[in-house]
């Protein structure tokens, strides 16, 4: 990257103080840009939902992972908990989504109940594995919540069987005006298939292990045995581990890391899989060296710029995030590592941008909570408009968690001390409530980006954008505006 007029400001800029200018291209389409992340993670796609517990749950990590993404558990799971997630989204398919399953003799109120899971807002009513009927939201309107789900079905428009060709199974959808049909194997249901999904599964590849199976990552701390846990993750499949803590550039971090890396080790000795390793967050060159020194291929960046995070408010500590991931992607580069630009992303530019300062990856927290697939409870406030809660992962509801096997005396000493908002309000688009839509605003974005770079990969990105300076009227001047002024 290079800055307009060959000019470095002397101050560290934000998303927000800059811009892209177009370059000469001969990129004509957005369709020949690749977005395969250069970091051997395994993305086809340049972003990563964050080890944040109100974003990274099952439901995520198969649905962005479908579409060439990854989503990294996060560290306060239970081991168990962790096991039962990786081996769910290890067996789901890499284009049929996972549908909601219901017997016809259920009520509708336990359809409901379940119902906002899937973007796809349907069920498959079953019978001995045998899909027989399909139900919709529209089709419980004004419907007693006691009456059985079978006398509100209606039999499906159309089935499809397992490995039907995809322009076909759309054909068959649009010809039948069918919003969703059952995929069978011998008569036995597989998965579903939407319009949309079968689009998308025709611009976007899956993110898969060596076995063809969808890619997850977990999250392992720097307190208590390390190493064990690490190896306790890679045993139930992980794919990528990531060592995470707010100040990563700390010597316990730099103690804990060489031991994971010990782990990942023994594992591919065992296995023949090597296994990334990511640790973080830092925000300095000197940050960067230390932590590749310690054994970590890709590098978090990032302190302070996150929706739910208050460390710059509570302690001056911090910097802008633009400018830290310039720095460290630029250290990281000589080292022969990787960065993943950690926080701060509000906007598919923020995205574009932060590739532009050279992460090989950027990871989304707080935009992917408001979502129908992230792990919280759907709720409405008073004016009818559905959200979901986030929450810091240094403020004190994550910390009470963390901390669930200490005294109690030890738990409420430890919740004094939070640097992160316990309860923010994500709400949905009603017009884009799944993390699929996003990704389709996020992935559109970047590529239009990367023509107007010139760019048909992200290391011709790296090398190729060029970035200008602007002030907030700038920023403003961008903006669109749905009404007239």
């Amino acid at each position: 990257m290079e800055f307009l007029n060959g000019t470095q400001p002397a101050h560290d800029l934000t998303y927000d103080d800059v811009f892209m200018v177009p370059s000469r291209s001969a990129v004509t389409s957005r369709l020949d840009v690749d977005l395969r992340t250069p970091d051997r993670v395994g993305t086809t796609i340049p972003v990563v939902a964050a080890n944040m517990t109100a974003v990274a749950g099952r439901r995520m990590a198969e649905t962005i992972a479908r579409r060439g993404s990854l989503a990294v558990l996060p560290q306060d799971i239970p081991l168990p908990e962790i096991r039962k997630t990786v081996e769910r989204v290890k067996a789901s398919h890499t284009v049929y989504e996972t549908p909601i399953v219901i017997e016809r003799s259920a009520p509708v109120a336990q359809l409901l109940s379940v119902m906002h899971k899937r973007a796809h807002r349907a069920a498959v009513v079953v019978e001995a594995g045998r899909p027989i009927g399909i139900v919709t939201e529209k089709d419980c309107e004004d419907v007693d919540r006691f009456v059985a789900v079978g006398d509100v079905m209606e039999p499906p428009r159309v089935v499809l069987e397992e490995g039907v060709d995809l322009r076909e199974a759309f054909d068959q959808l649009e010809g039948t005006r069918a919003g969703m049909a059952p995929v069978v194997a011998a008569g036995v249901l597989r998965g579903v298939v939407t319009r949309t999904g079968l689009l998308r599964s025709a611009i976007y590849t899956p993110a898969t292990d060596a076995q063809g199976r969808l890619c997850i990552g977990a999250a392992v701390g720097i307190n208590g045995d390390v190493q064990a846990k690490a190896a306790e993750l890679l045993a139930a499949g992980a794919d990528v581990l990531v060592v995470d803590t707010a100040h990563g550039h700390q010597e316990k971090m730099l103690d804990a890391l060489p031991t994971v890396v010990a782990a990942r080790d023994a594992h591919e000795a065992r296995t023949g899989v090597r296994v990334p390793v990511v640790a973080g967050n830092v925000v300095s060159a000197a940050g960067v060296h230390d932590l590749v020194a310690a054994g970590a291929d890709i590098v978090k960046v990032g302190v302070g710029p996150g929706a739910m995070c208050t460390t710059r408010m509570m302690t001056g500590v911090g910097r802008p995030q633009f400018s830290a991931v310039l720095e460290c992607a630029d250290a990281a580069r000589g080292l022969g590592a990787h960065v993943w630009a950690d926080g701060g992303v509000k906007h598919p530019r923020d995205v574009a941008l932060a590739l532009a300062a050279g992460a090989a990856s950027v990871m989304v927290g707080s935009w992917f909570a408001g979502t129908l697939e992230s792990p919280g409870d759907l709720m409405r406030d008073a004016d009818g408009r559905y959200y979901k809660e986030s929450f810091g992962m240094a403020s004190a509801r994550a910390v009470r968690q963390r901390t669930r096997d200490l005294s109690a005396f030890d738990r409420a000493r430890s919740a004094l001390f939070e640097e992160g908002i316990s309860s923010g309000r994500m709400f949905l688009d009603p017009h884009r409530p799944g993390v699929e839509d996003l990704l389709d605003q996020i992935v559109s974005g970047v590529r239009s980006a990367f023509t107007y770079a010139g760019a048909r990969s992200i290391g011709e990105f790296h090398t190729g954008a060029v970035v200008g300076v602007q002030g907030a009227a700038g920023f403003e001047e961008g903006r669109p505006r749905h009404t007239s002024w």
